[in-house]
C-alpha cells in the first residue's frame, strides 16, 4: 500500500514537471558553485522556509509567485521529509537563483534538510564534493531555475524512473550533477512521448549540449535520422509516390496529393541554405513527363477517332483534362527545381500532339493549352532560360492553339489568371529577334480584330515593338570595333 502511494506521489510530482517551462542556461558558463558553511542542523523543513522568506522580500512578480508555489507544492511530498523511510537529513542542500538585476525582485533561495548517501549514490558531482568530513550544509548559486533543482534533488529519492514521463526539464541539471539515471529517464521519456514538428530542432540542441555518447542517444534520434544502407533515397521515393498520383483514380485526393508533394518540395527548395537539398534528379522527372506525354497522345489519338457508342465526349473529355493535369503539375515542377529549359524544347517539338489538338474542339483540349501559358510565364519572368530558337519554336507549335482556346480557358475558373497570361505572353514574344517580334504581332493584330476578347490581349507587347522597329530603329549606331591592341593601350593609360 506503501508502495502505491509513493508511486502515485512519484507520478503526481513528474506530471508537474512536465507541465513547467524549461529556462536554458541553467548554469552560467561552469559547473555551480558548491560552498560548504558550518552550523547544526536544528530547524523544520519548513522553519527553514519560513526563515529563508522572512529574510527576503517576497518576490514581485507574478511569474516567480507561482514558481515559489510550485516550488512548496514539490517540498511538500518530497520523500526525504518522511524520516520514519529515511531518516533524519544529515546534509542541509541550498539553491539560489542569481539575483535579479537592479534589486527590483528578491532572489528565490530554497533550502533542503537531504541525505548525504541518497545525493553521494546518484550523483557523481555530489560524491566527489561531499567525500570530504564535515561538510553539513552546502549551497548551489546563480541558478536560473531553482525549480528545476528541487525536482531533480526530490528524483534522486526514487528508485523506479523507468515510468517515461520525465522530460528534457531536468536534463541539464541531471547531466551537470551528473545524475544518470535522471538523463537516461529523460531520454526514455523522449524516446516515448510524441513530438510536435517544432520540438525536434530543441531536443537536437539539448541533447547536442549534454555531449552524450552517441550509443545513448540513438535510440531518441532514430526517429529523425536513418543509416544510408536502411532507408530509400528521395529519388526513388518521389518516383514511386508521383507515378501513384499520376494513375489516382479519386479526383479529390489526387489533387490534394499533388499539393502536398509540390508543397514539400517547395519547402525543401527553401531550406537549401539549411540542409541537403533532395536528390531528385532529372532522368526521374522526364521519366514523369515521358509518361504523362504518352498518354497525353494516347487521349488525343482516341478523340480524333471517337466513336460515341462505346466512349461518350464526357468521358474522354475528363481523361484529357486529367492529362493535361498531370503534365502541368510536372512543369510546376520543372520550373520550381530550375529545371524547365529542357521542357521548353520538347513542348515545342511537340507537332504531332499539336496536329491532334488541332483536330479537337476547344472544350475538350483547352486545359492543354494551359502548359504553353505556364511556360511562357515563367520565360517572361526570367524563371527558365532557353535560347531565342527555343522560344520562338515554342510559340511557332503552341501560340495558335493557345489564342483558339483562350476563351475556354478564360471561362475555366479562377485557375486562369487572365493578366498573367498576358504578361507572361508580352515578355516572352518580346525576348525574339525584331523580325520574328513582327511576324506575331501582326497576326496576333488581325486577329484581335475579329474576335477580341476571346484572344489575349497582348497590345502593350505590340506598341513596344512598333518604337523598336519604327521611332527607336536610329538610337544605335555602328561603332568600329577595337582590336585586341587597342584595349592593351587602354587599359595601360597611353
Amino acid at each position: 500500500m506503501a508502495s502505491q502511494k509513493s508511486s502515485r506521489n512519484q507520478q503526481k510530482l513528474v506530471s508537474t514537471m512536465i507541465r513547467q517551462g524549461f529556462i536554458t542556461n541553467l548554469f552560467p558558463s561552469s559547473p555551480p558553485s558548491f560552498r560548504p558553511a558550518p552550523g547544526p542542523i536544528n530547524p523544520t523543513l519548513f522553519e527553514m522556509m519560513a526563515i529563508e522568506q522572512a529574510r527576503e522580500p517576497k518576490p514581485k512578480s507574478d511569474v516567480l509567485k507561482k514558481v515559489q508555489e510550485r516550488v512548496l507544492e514539490a517540498l511538500a511530498r518530497a520523500p526525504f521529509r518522511n524520516h520514519e523511510e529515511w531518516g533524519m537529513g544529515d546534509v542541509r542542500l541550498t539553491v539560489a537563483e542569481a539575483e535579479a538585476g537592479g534589486g527590483e525582485t528578491a532572489a528565490l533561495r530554497v533550502s533542503m534538510d537531504v541525505h548525504r548517501r541518497v545525493l553521494a549514490g546518484k550523483s557523481r558531482f555530489f560524491a566527489e564534493k561531499l567525500r570530504r568530513i564535515g561538510t553539513h550544509c552546502v549551497e548551489i548559486l546563480e541558478c536560473d531555475d531553482v525549480e528545476v533543482y528541487v525536482e531533480a534533488v526530490v528524483l534522486m529519492y526514487s528508485d523506479d524512473l523507468n515510468i517515461k514521463l520525465i522530460g528534457m526539464e531536468v536534463s541539464k541539471v541531471s547531466s551537470a550533477l551528473l545524475f544518470d539515471d535522471g538523463i537516461r529517464a529523460c531520454l526514455e521519456y523522449l524516446e516515448a512521448v510524441p513530438w510536435r514538428e517544432d520540438d525536434e530542432e530543441l531536443v537536437v540542441s539539448h541533447l547536442n549540449q549534454l555531449q552524450l555518447e552517441e550509443s545513448i542517444t540513438d535510440g531518441v534520434l532514430q526517429r529523425l535520422t536513418a543509416e544510408p544502407s536502411t532507408s530509400a533515397s528521395a529519388d526513388e521515393i518521389f518516383l514511386k509516390l508521383s507515378f501513384g498520383v499520376l494513375q489516382a483514380k479519386d479526383d479529390k485526393s489526387r489533387k490534394e496529393m499533388k499539393v502536398l508533394i509540390s508543397r514539400l518540395l517547395k519547402d525543401d527548395a527553401n531550406n537549401h541554405g539549411f540542409c541537403d537539398r533532395l536528390d531528385i534528379t532529372r532522368d526521374t522527372l522526364y521519366n514523369l513527363c515521358d509518361r504523362c506525354l504518352s498518354s497525353l497522345v494516347l487521349c488525343l489519338s482516341e478523340a480524333t477517332c471517337l466513336d460515341e457508342s462505346v466512349m461518350d465526349r464526357g468521358t474522354l473529355m475528363g481523361e484529357i483534362a486529367r492529362e493535361a493535369d498531370n503534365m502541368q503539375w510536372i512543369v510546376a515542377i520543372f520550373i520550381d527545381r530550375k529545371m524547365g529549359d529542357e521542357f521548353v524544347k520538347l513542348w515545342g517539338d511537340q507537332k504531332e500532339l499539336a496536329i491532334l489538338h488541332s483536330k479537337i474542339p476547344s472544350l475538350y483540349r483547352h486545359e492543354i493549352s494551359k502548359i504553353t501559358a505556364q511556360l511562357c510565364i515563367s520565360i517572361g519572368r526570367g524563371h527558365i532560360l532557353v535560347p531565342k530558337d527555343t522560344r520562338f519554336a515554342l510559340l511557332s507549335t503552341w501560340l495558335v492553339a493557345l489564342y483558339d482556346d483562350f476563351r475556354w480557358m478564360r471561362r475555366a475558373g479562377k485557375s486562369v489568371d487572365r493578366k498573367l497570361i498576358e504578361e507572361g505572353l508580352c515578355r516572352t514574344i518580346l525576348t525574339l529577334p525584331l523580325p520574328q517580334q513582327q511576324s506575331i504581332l501582326l497576326d496576333w493584330f488581325n486577329r484581335f480584330l475579329n474576335v477580341g476578347d476571346d484572344c489575349p490581349n497582348i497590345q502593350r507587347a505590340f506598341e513596344i515593338w512598333w518604337r523598336r522597329a519604327f521611332v527607336k530603329r536610329c538610337a544605335i549606331e555602328p561603332r568600329p570595333q577595337a582590336t585586341a591592341r587597342d584595349v592593351l593601350n587602354q587599359s595601360n593609360g597611353t
